[in-house]
């Protein structure tokens, strides 16, 4: 069984950051996502100092199809330079695991 991998991005709206799961999902490249609101990033942007309301978004997929997943979400994303980062997870239910392989792997 291929590992599970966990990616992370932003998005300033909700409505876009939930279209692109959608996508992500329909095709297969990730089993789940998931959406929270509200988060507020400080950041530097072309020379300043920025502050903006966003939607923290994982998605839950394989190293399988990771890179997959990655290159398809640069192509959707409206950011210039999305944040867009693998982490993957020391533990995971093996039930968990089970079901996000199977979801992913059923091309």
């Amino acid at each position: 069984m291929t590992p599970v991998i966990l990616l992370m991005t932003t998005f300033a709206e909700e409505v876009t950051a939930a279209s692109t799961i959608r996508v992500l999902v329909e095709e297969r490249l990730v089993a789940c996502g998931t959406m929270i609101p509200k988060a507020k990033s400080i950041y530097s942007w072309q020379g300043k100092i920025e502050e903006s309301n966003e939607v923290v978004v994982f998605l839950k997929t394989t190293q399988a199809l990771q890179s997959a997943c990655m290159e398809r979400l640069k192509t959707l994303h409206p950011y210039e330079v999305p944040e867009i980062i693998a982490v993957e997870p020391t533990a995971v239910s093996e039930s968990y695991a089970a079901w996000i392989q199977k979801f992913t792997c059923n091309l």
